[in-house]
């Protein structure tokens, strides 16, 4: 018993930069990922207080952005998928969204000018967890970022199930935890399409 509370104290003292998260696994598929790496907002808060490498990577479309909130903790802003508004999505009677060609190519290219080395934390975030955020964070997982992690409840959190607010989206995520946003866009951080 005494060498295993010495080497749990030896693990301790040796990684101090190492963070258990809480945040329980998925049960939907498509917000699972490869590196097995999940956090609440609150927890990736927490995160990027004790270790200011760690990059906020929203994958939101910028025009959600503009109508549901912004923080200026995000340190990249490159959405995973992007509206068409040449086509709708006839099922969710919205516009199509569509895959971003570049995401990769422009995520990479904001970690490279910020100087963000392989063993960094990477965050992904979009609007609840799931089908922007997960695939995101595994496709840079398969790029070689180890740590990446797909936030949970996303920016807006999860469904109300009951009451006058059931279906409004102020459950947990970032908006609904107390976290630092706003409607006030930082065009210094926000994505801008190409011309």
């Amino acid at each position: 018993m005494k060498y295993v509370a010495a080497a749990l104290l030896a693990f301790t003292l040796i990684a101090p930069g190492y963070q258990a998260q809480a945040a329980d696994v998925p049960t939907k598929k498509t917000a699972q990922v490869q590196s097995g790496l999940y956090v609440t907002a609150k927890e990736a808060w927490d995160m990027m207080q004790k270790d200011e490498k760690v990059v906020l990577i929203d994958v939101r479309d910028p025009i959600e952005v503009m109508f549901t909130g912004f923080t200026d903790e995000t340190d990249i802003h490159v959405p995973y998928l992007l509206s068409d508004r040449t086509q709708k999505n006839e099922k969710k009677s919205v516009y199509a969204m569509v895959k971003n060609p570049n995401f990769v190519k422009e995520v990479k290219e904001a970690l490279l000018a910020k100087n963000v080395s392989k063993d960094t934390a990477l965050i992904f975030m979009c609007r609840s967890g799931s089908t922007r955020s997960a695939p995101a964070a595994d496709l840079f997982f398969n790029e070689g970022w180890t740590k990446s992690y797909t936030m949970v409840d996303g920016f807006e959190g999860g469904k109300n199930k009951e009451g006058n607010s059931k279906g409004v989206r102020d459950v947990d995520g970032w908006r609904n935890s107390g976290l630092p946003w706003g409607y006030k866009l930082n065009f210094e951080k926000m994505y801008m399409a190409a011309e």
